[in-house]
């Protein structure tokens, strides 16, 4: 649906450059081009930044399942750790080797 929106705005801007404006046609397409890159690099990012928001839930509910998950060469597990939901990060328990630590799930395999 979004392409189809994108795809619409497009042809609108189109319109508007070729009505309002008394630009040359090449300068017309290099308008168009550069914010059809725009828009492609959005595109890409917003698709970064869900892979990596599904990555992070992957992994704290891994967590949640009692699993041990590989973090910047430790192990992480329910037992040692706490996940702080709010930022994605898990925080080493007291009495344990691991008080304090503070890891980010980002970091996890």
């Amino acid at each position: 649906m979004t392409y189809i929106f994108g795809i619409l705005i497009i042809g609108l801007f189109y319109l508007a450059l070729h009505y309002l404006t008394e630009l040359t046609l090449s300068q017309k397409w290099w308008v168009i081009t550069i914010v059809l890159s725009i828009l492609g690099v959005a595109i890409m990012f917003n698709a970064y930044s869900e892979n990596q928001s599904n990555k992070t839930r992957d992994i704290a509910m891994q967590f949640k399942q009692g699993k041990t998950l590989q973090c910047d060469g430790l192990e992480v597990n329910s037992t040692n750790y706490t996940l702080s939901v709010g930022t994605y990060t898990f925080i080493g328990k007291d009495n344990t080797s691991n008080a304090g630590q503070m890891i980010s799930a980002s970091s996890c395999e």
